[in-house]
């Protein structure tokens, strides 16, 4: 959503700046202003204003007795050995990693490929990402709605058939190089499987991990930031490919990518090809995470404060 904001205003703050006299090699650094004024105001904010949890506060929790003190390494280690979190991670890559890389190139791809005005290759760029404000909600809509009839195993469902339906429009995007009118209806199309994608990749998230929730969302998210780096540089940088053609690339590596959700699963509810196994529940799996003197050390709070 930001993306799509980002390429609609800041040609204008460019152009605002530029009009009061300041050269235009000056105007686009002092158009960074802009939006560098608005981070920090908002780091001070969340400082300030934020709560640490959504229980409450480090320190209150902590005095109350709520919340106690496991193992950092035994939270590091139940997620990065736990491989659901390795899959999500490449997987998130190639939906929020290929948001990014979408976001990055889409304006210059329109002005040069469609010689567009400068303010109008923007505007119609911004359309991707302002589809974040109805798309990505609707993944994890999407993601409870098929969990109450199918579970996990829906779940997992609905986000390999979206995001491959992703990769397939990311490569008609490609192929669409020479109508602007069916690039735009391409490109709306993609952005809302693309965004879905992502929604619909944290509604199984929050399942990878009761100890280490936060730092599996972590590294899940850490993958959508290197996933485009690594894309753009990859497919729109170093390989002598046109956009149109990087495009196309992108989508193929999407779809080949999204293939490993086909790996993930959980013995207690099943994955895509496997039903759940038989005699495994929720706690058995969650508790796993935990050492049996951890499990001693803090009684019952692992069990109703951690898993549920």
């Amino acid at each position: 959503m930001g993306g799509g904001f980002t390429h609609f205003l800041m040609p204008l703050v460019f152009d605002g700046i530029k009009a009061s006299g300041t050269p235009a090699f000056l105007a686009w650094r002092w158009a960074f202003f802009v939006p560098a004024s608005f981070q920090v105001l908002l780091t001070i904010c969340t400082m300030a204003l934020a709560q640490d949890l959504p229980d409450g506060n480090y320190a209150a929790l902590k005095k109350s007795g709520a919340m106690q003190h496991g193992s950092a390494w035994g939270t590091w280690k139940a997620a990065v050995t736990n491989y659901r979190t390795w899959v999500m991670m490449l997987t998130y890559g190639y939906c929020f990693g290929v948001e990014l890389t979408v976001d990055n190139v889409l304006p210059q791809y329109m002005y040069d490929n469609f010689q567009l005005d400068l303010h109008i290759a923007g505007l119609l760029a911004a359309i991707f990402g302002m589809m974040n404000l109805f798309s990505r909600p609707s993944g994890g809509y999407i993601s409870d709605y098929v969990a109450r009839k199918w579970g996990m195993r829906g779940r997992l469902y609905a986000l390999f058939i979206i995001q491959m339906l992703g990769g397939l429009f990311c490569m008609l995007l490609g192929l669409t190089h020479t109508n602007l009118g069916a690039t735009m209806a391409i490109l709306v199309i993609f952005s809302i499987f693309c965004q879905q994608s992502c929604g619909l990749s944290f509604g199984v998230v929050p399942f990878v991990s009761k100890r280490s929730t936060g730092l599996v969302s972590g590294f899940v998210g850490s993958g959508g930031n290197v996933g485009g780096a690594v894309t753009q540089a990859l497919f729109f940088t170093y390989l002598p490919l046109a956009t149109y053609n990087g495009f196309l690339w992108m989508g193929v590596m999407t779809m080949g990518v999204t293939m490993l959700y086909l790996a993930m699963y959980f013995p207690m509810w099943g994955g895509c090809f496997a039903k759940a196994k038989e005699g495994v529940s929720e706690e058995d799996y969650y508790l796993a995470e935990w050492t049996p003197e951890e499990r001693a050390q803090v009684g019952g709070w692992c069990l109703l404060y951690h898993l549920f």
